[in-house]
């Protein structure tokens, strides 16, 4: 059976809501605090979203001047989430949530309406329509941690985490490759914990290379949002284990990952390093 498109559009409308709750409670000064990813403010980890949803929009009903946007886009070889990040830090909180509710709620009025196997442009390859609907949500999650994290607050972990953990396994052989080291042929087989205390698999269950622990630690070290010594997931076999070091469920160019957080000491009793840094 392929994705369902409404299933995974209403899961993105659930995890957007959440995150709005958050922002819709945050002082004008709060937009401006750090965030865990280095010389990121809430501000940024937003406009970050909205900017990329509405050019995920823009690849469905203009694609032309999607691929237009995307060639300017990546002609420099810088960082180009940085620059679009600095572009928009005069803009006020208010004006940047509504910037946001506006581009999600557009989104997914359009996607709703697609074949999830509707091929669509992006930055690289061509993607589905419900692999867009995917990333949008993991990215979602992923940047409303560093938002969570900047202003102290935590959440609940909800069935949602399927999709980014999902996202997640499918992106191993991406993590070796955009590092430059042969795409492992080896399986592996990953086995976590959900959130309401079922088990969610992948890989066949005879394959030596295995990775396993809760859904939440997973999606926190492929979306790169803790360092690996935080999270409850552990590995076996040498695939696994290297895998879980590089793991990465986003595009773009090697992210830096996130060293340990201050006054922690993870599973593998390593201390944790005073100081905070991250990979948007």
């Amino acid at each position: 059976m392929g994705a369902d498109i409404s299933q995974l559009t209403d899961d993105l409308a659930a995890e957007t809501a959440d995150l709005v709750t958050v922002l819709r409670a945050l002082r004008e000064d709060q937009w401006t605090w750090s965030t865990p990813a280095e010389a990121w403010t809430v501000r940024d980890q937003v406009t970050h979203l909205a900017y990329f949803d509405e050019a995920a929009t823009l690849s469905v009903t203009a694609p032309a001047g999607f691929r237009a946007m995307a060639a300017e886009l990546t002609a420099d070889s810088g960082n180009a989430a940085d620059r679009i990040a600095a572009g928009f830090r005069d803009l006020p909180g208010a004006e940047v949530l509504g910037w946001f509710e506006r581009a999600r709620a557009e989104y997914l009025t359009v996607f709703a309406q697609l074949d999830p196997r509707t091929e669509l442009p992006w930055f690289g390859p061509m993607m589905s329509a419900a692999s867009s609907v995917t990333a949008r949500l993991m990215e979602t999650w992923a940047h409303g941690q560093d938002v969570l994290d900047a202003v102290g607050r935590e959440r609940r972990s909800t069935s949602r985490l399927r999709h980014v953990a999902h996202l997640g396994v499918r992106t191993l052989g991406w993590s070796f490759r955009v590092r430059g080291l042969p795409e492992p042929p080896e399986p592996v087989r990953v086995e976590l914990s959900a959130p309401d205390g079922g088990r969610w698999t992948w890989g066949p269950e005879t394959a030596p290379d295995r990775v396993t622990g809760s859904a939440e630690g997973f999606c926190l070290l492929v979306t790169q949002r803790r360092h690996r010594d935080e999270c409850d997931v552990t590995a076996v076999g040498p695939v696994a284990d290297t895998w879980l070091d590089i793991a990465q469920a986003f595009a773009g160019p090697p992210g830096r990952g996130r060293p340990l957080r201050p006054v922690l000491r993870g599973p593998r009793g390593r201390e944790s390093a005073p100081d905070v840094e991250g990979t948007p």
